[in-house]
């Protein structure tokens, strides 16, 4: 989960100050010297830090701040909106040449950084703004680098050009834009060939892809994991051939978060999108906002909304209405139950879903306590052996039923049997829900969620 150890620490920092009636000098500096060691753990760059700092430094050490009704929420606005100017400020997003005018988008980085992934997720996503994307495959280097885009192109139902045999990227880019005119495609993606580190070798052949095609966005796909490494290569792609953008892949991989709070400062560049998964759909617009919003615990609602209209559709969206009417009636059922998870997982599984939740503050080992994912699967193969009639009338489940269901899952009679009481158990309270609203503000909102130990697993 991105940002997972520098949002653990900063929400440590951030209570320790809402403890607090009154701020002073002191306790700012001892606050700040906490985020600049976590900033520095989560890889972040030390002079971007210490900008950072001197910057937060001389906005919250001031009368009106620290002799202010709320001197604590004043500091983390204050962080908030220096974190928001360090990523960015704004969302950039990616130009297109005007009309059916043809836009040509380079893509660079290092072998290893997700690059024909993102190429195709890319494909992906400007398909759904009403555009005709074509592939290009120019690393004629890397064995199966041809394949993988060809595979790639398949899933996302999209136009592939290579050269069987060809050695020559800068001729596969000039011989792609003629094509993409000729199949009236006007945007092409070349996905250039990586190296195990920048090279002269590499970066002179960029420049003379540039020099024979017109390239509006040179891109650079970088692996966050790599923390401050992503930031220098970012640096020298920058200074070799000149950058419009970074995508940070496997994003969702980086627990310390150090690639995004760094790179816009240190090039310069914006992050146009970030890799959320392996998944050719899981790509997300970057919002400087919205990402400092989760970092400090305050969620993303925004960015689920959208993940849920994109993933969902509109068969999925009547499917949800009905079972939130069904749930109001108390007959929620275990085909509910399993539309219910098929529809979480569209959306990344409940981990995901939960990091975007305001007010959550739900760490990753938080969430293994919480979320047994094993859990669920084991509950998942119970449903999924019982029979059409069995999942609409739980009453029909006899024992020798129930004996049948455990062995077809894989599961013992007891497990069967607690998973089917505590169904029953839920359905009543569902039941009871309207006469008990306003009246458990008190109990955990998320005391029932899927594969919750000891819980009811949804």
């Amino acid at each position: 989960m991105a940002f997972e150890s520098l949002s653990e620490k900063l929400s440590a920092v951030f209570n320790s100050l809402r403890g607090k009636g009154k701020l002073t000098e002191k306790d700012i500096d001892t606050a700040l010297r906490e985020v600049r060691m976590a900033l520095l753990e989560a890889d972040v760059s030390f002079r971007v830090v210490k900008q950072f700092i001197a910057s937060i430094k001389d906005k919250a050490t001031g009368t009106e701040v620290l002799n202010g009704l709320n001197p604590a929420q004043t500091v983390i606005k204050i962080v908030n909106d220096e974190l928001t100017s360090l990523m960015g400020s704004e969302t950039t997003e990616m130009p297109f040449q005007p009309g059916k005018s043809l836009t040509v988008i380079m893509l660079c980085g290092l072998q290893g950084s997700g690059k024909t992934t993102t190429a195709a997720k890319l494909a992906g996503k400007f398909k759904t703004k009403g555009k005709t994307p074509l592939l290009a495959a120019l690393d004629v280097y890397r064995p199966g680098a041809v394949e993988q885009l060809r595979t790639n192109a398949e899933q996302q139902k999209t136009d592939v050009f290579f050269i069987e045999g060809s050695k020559d990227p800068v001729d596969i880019a000039v011989k792609a834009l003629d094509h993409a005119r000729a199949h009236n495609e006007d945007v092409v993606i070349l996905d250039t060939a990586g190296r195990l580190q920048v090279d002269d070798e590499m970066m002179d052949e960029l420049v003379r892809i540039k020099e024979a095609v017109t390239v509006h966005q040179t891109i650079l796909v970088v692996d966050a994991m790599t923390g401050q490494e992503a930031v220098n290569v970012a640096e020298s792609f920058n200074n070799r051939i000149g950058l419009d953008g970074v995508i940070l892949s496997k994003m969702d991989g980086d627990t310390r978060g150090g690639a995004a709070l760094s790179v816009k400062a240190v090039t310069g560049c914006p992050i146009l999108y970030v890799g959320t998964g392996e998944k050719l759909g899981a790509l997300e617009q970057f919002y400087p906002d919205r990402m400092a919003g989760r970092i400090l615990g305050m969620g993303d609602v925004l960015s689920l909304i959208e993940k849920a209209s994109e993933s969902l559709s509109e068969e999925d969206e009547e499917k949800s209405k009905d079972m939130a009417s069904r749930v109001r009636k108390g007959k929620f059922d275990f085909n509910d139950y399993l539309e219910s998870m098929h529809q979480m997982r569209k959306l990344g599984g409940i981990s995901s879903i939960l990091g975007m939740l305001p007010g959550m503050g739900i760490s990753k080992q938080d969430l293994e306590d919480q979320i047994d994912e094993k859990k669920m699967k084991q509950m998942e193969a119970i449903v999924l052996s019982m029979t059409k009639e069995e999942r609409a009338n739980p009453k029909l489940l006899t024992p020798q039923r129930k004996f049948r269901i455990a062995k077809g899952s894989g599961n013992d009679i007891a497990q069967v049997n607690r998973f089917v009481k505590q169904f029953e158990q839920m359905q009543k309270m569902m039941k009871q829900l309207p006469g008990m609203r306003g009246k458990r503000r008190g109990m955990n909102p998320f005391a029932n969620l899927p594969g919750r130990r000891g819980g009811f697993p949804f």
